[in-house]
């Protein structure tokens, strides 16, 4: 019996912990708490719309995020969005016109850009920002997980 319990708790563990959530803030200012509540103290503030962040808590309508530093915090549910987005990890990443290397070159970017999604395959996503859109290679962006498929 105790078995039994013990491969439950194991599979129901592995399972909640597999699949964080990813969001984007919605607003250019955002307060990040030391707690899931207006009543704890403001520990930072965002100051950057669509910055892509990891649900990795919740309680009640408060979300405990971490972003690609892995900074820590808690918010309010209305300050974050499903606007898919993401960050550069790597510097002079190049975004190309079509998901290929062999594509016309269009920009090169400086690491911790922050770009919307449009759409990801296997191993390229489709991004933009106010100043340029194309595809990047997936394995330098943080927000986006390795076999995850993202459609229009």
């Amino acid at each position: 019996m105790s078995k039994f319990i013990l491969i439950i708790f194991v599979f129901f563990f592995l399972q909640s912990s597999s699949s964080a959530e990813i969001r984007s803030l919605k607003n250019n200012k955002v307060n990040v708490r030391l707690g899931p509540s207006k009543t704890y103290p403001v520990k930072f503030i965002y100051k950057n719309k669509y910055l892509p962040v990891m649900i990795i808590d919740e309680h009640y309508n408060w979300r405990k995020i971490k972003d690609y530093e892995n900074d820590l915090g808690w918010v309010h549910v209305s300050q974050l969005s499903r606007t898919r987005s993401t960050v550069t990890t790597k510097n002079n990443e190049v975004i190309f016109a079509s998901p290929t290397i062999f594509s016309k070159p269009k920009a090169r970017l400086e690491i911790h850009q922050i770009l919307i999604i449009n759409e990801c395959n296997e191993n390229w996503c489709k991004v933009k920002n106010s100043k340029i859109n194309g595809w990047i290679k997936k394995k330098h962006l943080w927000g986006v997980e390795k076999d995850e498929i993202i459609k229009k």
